[in-house]
C-alpha cells in the first residue's frame, strides 16, 4: 500500500510546473538509498523514499546524478563514513550528497537523513520527521524533500501574511484570495498572482505588496487602499423623467463601491431609459466629488435633447396597395398635427417588427401568397426618424379546389359545411387556421382529442389559384381516465364535479369541456381556475387537472340612495354563497329608511338530492310609509327550479302575504280606502328563465331573457294575474368595450273586484330602472278628492336600458360606464305610448372592489318636468369576506 502511495506522490510531482531559479547554476545531486530498520518486510522503501526526493528536487530545478548499482552498494555499506559518501559526491560530479535511513516501531515511525556538501569540510546537514501512522509516510517524506531544497536552493519560508489599510471590507476576505500562506516557500511569482487577485475584487484603488525579514523567514505585508463609497447620487438636467424613475432604473445605489466601470455602464442604462421615449439625441455624463472619510458624491448630468418622431413611412415595391392604405394597417405612425395628444410618431422598435409582421398577414390574407415584407429600415437624422419597407407583393391567388382527406368521423360534406375558406375568393391565410381549429373542435367533440389537421397549400402559377387540402389523423379516441381537483380547501369535490359536462371514463369533448369550465366561472367561487389534461396511463386516456384558487363568498353589504318617497335609505345585506362548502346560498337582509323598513332571510339548496334541482325559502317582514297609507306586512314562500335547456331553467314558486294597510290619509284613492286593514295574498309563480352570461358581475358576453306569469287568488282577499319578461344582451365591442342591452315590460289585471292593491301596480325610477329618477317617481296619477295628482302606479310598463362598459384600470377590475335609460307606467285606461316615454342619460363607475361590488353612477334627465330635479347621483357598495 506504501509503495503504491509513493507512486502517487511521485506521479504527481511529475506535473508540477518547475519553479526553480538557481542561485549561479544547476546544484547536481546524488540520492543514496536509504537504510530501513523495520521488523516486517519493508525493503522497497529503501528505493521508493529516495526516488521521491529526487522527483521533488528535480522539479524544482537540481540535476539528478544516478550512480552505478555498485556504488550505490557501497553507499549502504558505509553510510557512516563520511568520507565515502563525500567521495561518491565527487566520482559523479555531484555537489551534494543526501542518505538516510527509516526506523518503524509498530505504527511509529521516524525518518532520518543527512545532506552533505562533496567539495567542503562542512559537517552534514541533518533533518529529522516522526510519524504516528504509516499512511502519513509519503507525506512526510515529501516535506523533508521540500525543506532540502530550501537548503540547496537557498529559498526563505514565508513566516506571516499581513493585511493592513482596509477599513470596511474584512482581512478575512481579503485573506481568501491570497494563495501565499505561512510556511510556504516565498516566491515573487506567487505574490504576484496575490495581487491580482486582490485587484479582481473590485474595492481597492492601490495594493502594495512589501516584504520584511524575520528570525527564519520573510514577513509579507499587503497594504490596500480602499475605493471610495458612494454617499449621494445627484441626477441634474431631467425633466422627462424624474430622479426617482431614472435611479430605480440604475444598479449603482448610495453606500455601494465606487467602480469606473459601474459608472460607465450606469451612463448606458439612462441613455437607453431616454431612448425607449425617442429622445436618442441624449448626452449623460459623470462627475465623481471626493469627500473626507473615503466618500463621494456622484452627479450625473443629462442633455436630454428634444425628442424624435418619425418624420417619414415609405414603402418600396408596392403598386397593388397605397402607402396610405398600408399605413392603416400599421401601429406606428408618422408625427401628425396633434401629436402632443395623440402620440402619433412615437418609435417603438417591438411595435415597428410587429408591422412589418402584419403587413405580411395582410398580404397573405388578400391572396398575395408569395408576398413578402421586409424587415423595416430605420434612420436616424438629427431631429427625424426615417422608416423605409421593401415589399414584394406578387401576383393574387384565388381559392380553388378545397378537400378533407386523411380519417374523416363525418361525411366530406359535412365536414365541408364547418370551413369557411370555401367561400373565399381569395386566398385567406387567416380562415385557413380558423378552419383548422373549426375541425379541431370538432373532431374533439367526437373523443379524438389529439386530432391532427394539416392544411397541404399546392399553388398552380398559371391559373394563380390555390388548392387546399385538410389532411387529418384523428388518432386516437380519448377517455378521461380521472378527474383531479385540487386548490379546494372549502369548496366540497361534488360542488365542483356537478358543474362538469365531462365525466371520468367518458370520451373526450372539447366543447363540453368548454362548457364545464364556463359553468365553475358562474359559480362565482373561485378568482383562478386553472385546467390541464395531461396523458394518461395509456394513449388513449387523459387525466383532467383542475387547479381552483377560491376567493372569498361571503359578503357584508351596504348600500344607500334618495328618493322622494324614503327619502335617504340605507340597506344592509349578510350573505354566504357557498355554505359550508356545499355552494348553498344563505342570505340576510335589512333595508332601513325613513318611510320603510325591510328584513328578509332566504335559504337555496341548487342540488337537491344531488340532482340539479334548486330549492329554497324566503322569509320577510316589512314596513312601509306610503304618502297615503302606511303597509305592514309579513310573509314567505317556497321555490323550486330545474334545468329543461341549455341555460334555460324552469322556475315555480308559492308566496303567501299577510299585510296590514292603515294610517289611510283622507285625501288617499278610493281603491287605499278599499284596503284598509288585513289584506292576505295567496299566489303562484311560474317562470322560464335563459341566463348565458360569462360570469354575474361584468359579463362580456351572453343572454339573459326571463317571462314569469303569477297568478294570486288562491284563497286570500288578493286576486289578480301579473306578466312579466325581461330580455338582456351583452355584445362584446372593440377595444375591450361591452354592449349591453336590456328590455322589460309587465302587465297586471285583477281577477275580482278590488283584486289589485297598489303595492302590486309597478313603478319606475332609481338604480335599477330609470336612472336619475326617484324611486318609483314614474308612474301614472290620478286626482283624490282635494283634486291634487297622487300616484297610484301602472297596470303595465316598458323600460329601455343601453350601456357601454369599458375598462378602466382593467388589472383593478375598475370599470367606466354610459347608459341610456328610457321607459314609463300606463293606466288601465292608458295604451302604451312609446313616444311618451321618460328618458335620462348618465355615466358612472363599476369596480368589483376587494370589498365586493361597488356601483356609482349619476343620471341626468333629459325631460325634468316642473317638481324634479335635473338628476342625482346613486350607489351602492359591498364588502366581503
Amino acid at each position: 500500500m506504501l509503495q503504491k502511495f509513493f507512486l502517487v506522490i511521485v506521479a504527481a510531482l511529475c506535473f508540477l510546473p518547475n519553479s526553480a531559479v538557481a542561485e549561479n547554476s544547476t546544484p547536481r545531486i546524488v540520492v543514496l538509498p536509504f537504510e530501513i530498520f523495520s521488523q516486517d518486510e519493508s525493503s522497497s522503501l529503501a528505493d521508493e523514499i529516495p526516488k521521491v526526493i529526487r522527483t521533488f528536487l528535480e522539479q524544482e530545478g537540481a540535476d539528478i546524478v544516478h550512480g552505478t548499482g555498485e556504488e550505490m552498494a557501497s553507499g549502504r555499506i558505509s553510510a557512516r563514513d563520511m568520507q565515502n559518501i563525500r567521495n561518491i559526491g565527487i566520482k559523479n560530479g555531484a555537489d551534494y550528497v543526501i542518505w538516510g535511513s527509516l526506523t518503524r516501531i509498530g505504527l511509529q515511525f521516524s525518518l532520518d537523513a543527512k545532506m552533505v556538501r562533496s567539495f567542503d569540510k562542512q559537517p552534514p546537514h541533518a533533518f529529522f520527521v516522526r510519524g504516528d501512522k504509516m499512511e502519513n509516510l509519503p507525506t512526510s517524506v515529501k516535506n523533508m524533500a521540500r525543506d532540502m531544497g530550501l537548503k540547496i536552493f537557498k529559498r526563505e519560508k514565508v513566516l506571516k501574511v499581513i493585511i493592513s489599510g482596509n477599513k470596511r471590507i474584512e482581512a478575512d476576505a481579503i485573506r481568501t484570495k491570497i494563495e501565499t500562506k505561512p510556511g510556504d516557500v516565498y516566491l515573487a511569482r506567487s505574490l504576484a498572482r496575490d495581487l491580482k487577485s486582490i485587484y479582481a475584487m473590485g474595492y481597492f484603488e492601490d495594493i502594495r505588496v512589501e516584504e520584511e525579514d524575520g528570525p527564519g523567514g520573510k514577513i509579507i505585508l499587503f497594504k490596500v487602499k480602499e475605493k471610495p463609497t458612494i454617499r449621494v447620487i445627484r441626477i441634474k438636467g431631467n425633466r422627462v423623467y424624474d430622479d426617482e424613475e431614472i435611479t430605480e432604473n440604475m444598479t449603482l445605489k448610495t453606500g455601494a463601491i465606487l467602480n469606473i466601470f459601474r459608472l460607465n455602464s450606469n451612463v448606458k442604462r439612462i441613455e437607453e431609459l431616454y431612448k425607449e421615449k425617442n429622445y436618442h439625441n441624449v448626452s449623460v455624463k459623470f462627475k465623481v466629488r471626493p469627500l473626507e472619510n473615503n466618500q463621494a458624491d456622484i452627479d450625473f448630468m443629462i442633455e436630454e435633447g428634444e425628442k424624435i418622431r418619425i418624420k417619414s413611412i415609405r414603402f418600396e415595391g408596392n403598386s397593388i396597395y397605397t402607402d396610405k392604405k398600408l399605413k392603416k394597417m400599421m401601429k406606428t405612425s408618422e408625427k401628425g398635427f396633434f401629436s402632443w395628444v395623440t402620440s402619433s410618431g412615437e418609435f417603438n422598435n417591438e411595435d415597428v417588427a410587429q408591422d412589418a409582421a402584419r403587413l405580411a398577414a395582410f398580404y397573405q390574407n388578400s391572396g398575395y401568397i408569395k408576398a413578402r415584407v421586409g424587415d423595416p429600415e430605420v434612420r436616424f437624422e438629427k431631429d427625424w426618424i426615417y422608416i423605409n419597407i421593401k415589399i414584394e407583393e406578387g401576383p393574387r391567388y384565388k381559392v380553388g379546389q378545397v378537400k378533407i382527406d386523411g380519417d374523416l368521423v363525418a361525411s366530406e360534406e359535412q365536414l365541408l359545411k364547418a370551413l369557411k375558406i370555401n367561400k373565399e375568393t381569395f386566398y385567406n391565410r387567416s380562415v385557413i387556421r380558423d378552419d383548422v381549429l373549426a375541425l379541431t373542435d370538432f373532431y374533439s367533440d367526437a373523443g379524438y382529442a389529439y386530432a391532427d389537421v394539416a392544411p397541404r397549400i399546392k399553388k398552380d402559377d398559371e391559373k394563380l389559384q390555390v388548392d387546399i387540402t385538410y389532411l387529418i389523423d384523428k388518432g386516437l379516441r380519448a377517455r378521461f381516465e380521472e378527474i383531479v381537483i385540487s386548490g379546494n380547501t372549502k369548496t366540497r369535490d361534488k360542488v365542483i364535479r356537478r358543474e362538469l359536462r365531462v365525466y371520468e371514463q367518458g370520451l373526450f369533448s372539447g366543447r363540453r369541456l368548454k362548457r364545464s369550465i364556463r359553468n365553475l366561472h358562474r359559480l362565482d367561487f373561485f378568482e383562478d381556475i386553472k385546467v390541464d389534461t395531461p396523458k394518461g396511463s395509456a394513449d388513449d386516456k387523459m387525466v383532467l387537472k383542475i387547479d381552483v384558487t377560491e376567493k372569498p363568498t361571503g359578503a357584508f353589504s351596504f348600500g344607500g340612495g334618495y328618493s322622494s318617497v324614503e327619502s335617504l335609505f340605507a340597506v344592509f345585506s349578510i350573505s354566504q354563497r357557498n355554505l359550508f362548502g356545499r355552494g348553498q346560498l344563505l342570505n340576510l337582509k335589512a333595508q332601513l329608511g325613513g318611510t320603510s323598513n325591510r328584513y328578509t332571510l332566504s335559504f337555496t339548496e341548487p342540488w337537491l338530492f344531488d340532482i340539479p334541482l334548486s330549492a329554497g325559502f324566503d322569509l320577510y317582514n316589512q314596513k312601509i310609509e306610503y304618502d297615503t297609507y302606511d303597509k305592514d306586512s309579513i310573509g314567505g314562500g317556497i321555490r323550486l327550479s330545474y334545468p329543461v335547456f341549455d341555460y334555460t331553467r324552469v322556475y315555480l314558486s308559492y308566496n303567501y302575504d299577510r299585510a296590514d294597510i292603515k294610517n289611510i290619509s283622507e285625501d288617499a284613492s278610493d281603491s287605499i280606502w278599499d284596503l284598509e286593514g288585513i289584506n292576505t295574498t295567496s299566489s303562484i309563480t311560474i317562470a322560464l328563465k335563459y341566463d348565458s352570461r360569462d360570469q354575474v358581475f361584468s359579463p362580456t358576453r351572453g343572454q339573459n331573457h326571463s317571462f314569469s306569469v303569477e297568478y294570486a287568488g288562491l284563497g286570500g282577499d288578493i286576486a289578480f294575474t301579473k306578466y312579466l319578461a325581461e330580455t338582456g344582451w351583452y355584445i362584446p365591442l372593440v377595444w375591450e368595450f361591452t354592449g349591453f342591452l336590456h328590455g322589460k315590460t309587465g302587465f297586471v289585471k285583477e281577477n275580482s273586484d278590488n283584486g289589485l292593491p297598489d303595492y302590486e301596480r309597478f313603478y319606475l325610477g332609481g338604480m335599477n330602472s330609470l336612472r336619475g329618477f326617484d324611486w318609483r317617481d314614474v308612474s301614472p296619477t290620478e286626482k283624490n278628492i282635494f283634486g291634487d295628482d297622487v300616484r297610484v302606479g301602472g297596470d303595465k310598463f316598458v323600460q329601455f336600458n343601453a350601456e357601454i362598459l369599458f375598462p378602466l384600470l382593467k388589472e383593478s377590475g375598475l370599470m367606466g360606464v354610459v347608459f341610456f335609460d328610457t321607459g314609463n307606467a300606463y293606466n288601465n285606461d292608458e295604451a302604451i305610448d312609446l313616444g311618451n316615454m321618460r328618458e335620462s342619460v348618465g355615466y358612472g363607475i363599476r369596480w368589483y372592489s376587494p370589498m365586493g361590488p361597488i356601483r356609482l353612477e349619476y343620471g341626468h334627465i333629459l325631460d325634468p318636468k316642473e317638481d324634479e330635479a335635473d338628476g342625482q347621483w346613486e350607489f351602492t357598495m359591498g364588502t366581503a369576506f
